[in-house]
């Protein structure tokens, strides 16, 4: 071995304690799943976006007026948590439009086999009878029925894609 297994050995060491590699729940929702509803109406999450999270870490899933289900990790939903907390008492439209949010919205954990249970009226909402396809955007992922997730692609396609890019700055 000599110096090249010392070399390596603290070239692992440096990547066990990278920033990234040690925060926990830090996870990147990325890529397309077309997954089909089992029985009993539960959902498979992908493998890979449950590796940043433990079998028994709270989900959000709300409606989004956009006709689909927007899922929101442990992460993100510390940070909706953080935001509601500050809305004062007597702010009526706030504590409105939270009572509203929190009725239509869903917390759910995987089972062992990354499963998860989607409420009837969810799936309803987003058109998902039987296929549905996960859509991750790097933070929190997206059901959809295809049938809505066609109506995505075609209006984010060819130079639509380039211009929101250009107007998002990314």
């Amino acid at each position: 071995m000599g110096g090249n297994g010392e070399k390596w050995g603290v070239v692992g060491q440096l990547a066990l304690s990278h920033p990234f590699m040690s925060l926990p729940g830090k996870a990147f929702f990325t890529g397309l799943f077309r997954h089909n509803l089992d029985d009993k109406g539960r959902l498979t999450i992908p493998s890979s976006w449950r590796g940043a999270h433990a079998e028994g870490d709270s989900f959000l899933a709300t409606p989004h007026p956009d006709g689909y289900v927007a899922v929101l990790p442990p992460a993100e939903v510390e940070k909706l948590h953080q935001k509601i907390a500050q809305m004062a008492l007597s702010d009526g439209a706030a504590q409105d439009f939270a009572a509203r949010f929190f009725a239509q919205t869903q917390t759910f954990s995987f089972d062992k086999q990354g499963r998860v249970g989607v409420d009837e009226g969810l799936l309803k909402h987003a058109g998902i009878t039987k296929e549905a396809v996960l859509v991750g955007s790097l933070t929190k992922f997206n059901l959809y029925s295809p049938g809505r997730w066609q109506k995505v692609e075609a209006r984010t396609s060819g130079e639509n894609f380039g211009d929101l890019m250009r107007r998002l700055g990314i």
